[in-house]
């Protein structure tokens, strides 16, 4: 399916230039926030991602921003640490994004797991499972208001008793003895949080470079072989240090560039999107994160008007697409039971399924859920003198940080101090955003002149403060999608030129959350295809392919149900 040549102009900036200081493959938040980190330091760097940027486990996240309360049971107390701490951090560097998340944990014993936690935490393996008790989830919530230290911008935990806990959710199992409630952070566009990052990295220096759709399939003393996945076209490319930052796929990209590896051990995790009225009530406004019958850490998570239930860790075999499996989706309908259980769902009501694999350590016969979820780097030599770093792990909550330290490695290899550290410095749209609902509606209302309130409102959403970009880019004779009021045509353009749209289904799941929410039809396809179609060289054939292609996508990948064309 060719493109015209002047649709892909971040493939021909690297075509143009063949060589960098730096080349980093993996357009997932940690591959795009090494990116940022780096371009601000003033290097010569190149990104390239395979897929879409955020396609992989970037893009099949729970949607939080957590400490990981749990891995206190693995010990893992400094990344709890990093992670609350850097929940902090992005709180205040990115509001657009990242919101401050209330949430419940329902509690029916009190003592259980006391004698059972010191065993999970030695051993890590699997055993008969226990159910955590109120006295271990009180220590344990303690110690991570602790490390929230100073800097929090969320509430302590509190406890409540039966009684009261009933009251905030009396939808909860009637044998609930306590609700822990406490604050994380949400980020409801993980996908659009990227882009934002990649497009700091790509403003702050006219040497860095990056382009999604296109792979590094082989190298060559030295050189590694790239190619444009929507044309075939290949060429070589070439910089002393490369960064591998390719998730789960670490090894087998290592292999690519000539050096074996055995680091990984991905699991598989699924997740369901619900449009159920009656959970998100039960929801109460809240996240809903508890242990199931198996010992497993699940959760309900109300966005918007929908309800995201997951996760599952299970065994992931990377050489097979990850898909939300039926016995998957009755899993989660047991734990949804297990905590709510006068609450009826069915997969009628599931608009989207995802899922992505975990870039986890290789772990052997650790149980899934005990696995590290901390990082490291492995570095090696390569031919001619290239340096190899390779990513292990690493969580959305903590990119910021190891961007930080990935990008301080980079720079000792090329005899570079580490420059200021980025803690501090606002993420896109997320500078001079408003802080409280009177600064929103001041900024929408100061801008009604270039639009209509409710769609300033849905820009600043997507886009927090560069709404401003948009709206110069949209003009004022700009027009809604005939099937979807919250798009409009020149933003549509404007999505092709700016945030390289490769793919029709692109808009649909990681320009938008149009497929998350179910709100995705066969016309708004068609009408977003003939859009896009002269603004990326589209001829007949293509956009008939990408159409196809895009309800393959949703209706294969994501389990999407379209309703049946008139007739």
């Amino acid at each position: 399916m060719p493109t015209t040549p002047a649709a892909r102009p971040a493939v021909s900036d690297l075509r143009n230039r063949p060589r960098a200081q730096v080349l980093i493959v993996g357009g997932g938040i940690n591959g795009v926030a090494t990116f940022r980190y780096l371009a601000l330091q003033g290097i010569d760097v190149a990104l390239v991602e395979r897929g879409d940027y955020c396609q992989g486990a970037s893009g099949a996240s729970s949607h939080m921003i957590h400490g990981g309360i749990r891995y206190l049971e693995n010990g893992e107390f400094r990344l709890v640490r990093e992670s609350v701490r850097e929940r902090n951090t992005l709180l205040a560097i990115a509001p657009h994004y990242v919101k401050p998340l209330r949430t419940t944990i329902p509690i029916f014993s009190t003592f259980s797991g006391i004698l059972s936690a010191p065993a999970r935490f030695l051993t890590h393996r699997n055993a008969k499972p226990q159910e955590r008790g109120a006295l271990l989830i009180k220590a344990g919530l303690m110690m991570y208001d602790a490390f929230a230290g100073s800097g929090r911008l969320t509430e302590r935990h509190r406890f409540h008793r039966r009684r009261r806990a009933l009251a905030d959710l009396p939808a909860l199992r009637p044998d609930v003895k306590y609700a822990a409630t406490y604050f994380d952070a949400s980020v409801h566009n993980p996908e659009r949080l990227t882009l934002d990052v990649l497009h700091d990295g790509l403003a702050a220096n006219p040497d860095s470079r990056a382009s999604n759709y296109l792979s590094l399939v082989s190298e060559h003393d030295g050189v590694a072989r790239l190619r444009d996945e929507l044309t075939g076209d290949e060429f070589d490319f070439t910089a002393p240090v490369i960064v591998n930052a390719t998730g789960a796929w670490v090894d087998l990209t290592n292999h690519a560039l000539g050096g074996g590896s055995r680091f990984m051990g991905g699991t598989k995790g699924s997740h369901i999107v619900l449009d159920s009225p009656e959970l998100l009530a039960a929801c109460g406004g809240r996240e809903i994160f508890f242990e199931h019958s198996d010992g497993r850490i699940v959760l309900i998570y109300p966005m918007g008007d929908r309800v995201l239930v997951g996760t599952t860790d299970l065994e992931a075999d990377i050489s097979q697409p990850a898909r939300c499996t039926p016995e998957e989706v009755d899993y989660f309908f047991e734990l949804v039971n297990h905590v709510f259980p006068d609450v009826a769902v069915s997969r009628e009501q599931i608009v989207y399924r995802f899922s992505g694999v975990r870039p986890l350590p290789r772990h052997d016969d650790t149980q899934p859920g005990f696995v590290s979820r901390d990082y490291r780097i492995e570095r090696r030599s390569g031919a001619r003198g290239t340096t190899v770093l390779s990513l292990v792990g690493g969580k959305w909550t903590t990119f910021r940080a190891l961007a930080e330290h990935l990008g301080a490695e980079v720079l000792d290899v090329l005899g570079r101090p580490a420059g200021p550290d980025t803690r501090a410095l606002p993420i896109g749209g997320g500078r001079d955003y408003p802080r409280n609902a009177v600064e929103r509606e001041r900024w929408i209302s100061a801008r009604t002149a270039r639009a209509p309130r409710d769609r300033v409102a849905v820009l600043l959403e997507r886009y927090g403060t560069r709404t401003d970009e948009v709206l110069d880019a949209c003009g004022p004779d700009d027009a809604p999608l005939r099937h979807c009021p919250e798009l409009s045509v020149h933003e549509l353009v404007h999505m092709a030129r700016e945030e390289q749209v490769g793919r029709l289904v692109d808009v649909f799941i990681r320009r938008t959350s149009l497929a998350f929410r179910g709100l995705v039809t066969t016309g708004l396809i068609d009408e977003c295809a003939g859009v896009l179609a002269p603004v990326l060289g589209w001829d007949a054939e293509r956009m008939a392919a990408e159409r196809a292609d895009a309800i393959r996508v949703l209706v294969e990948e994501h389990g999407v149900q379209f309703a049946p064309a008139a007739t």
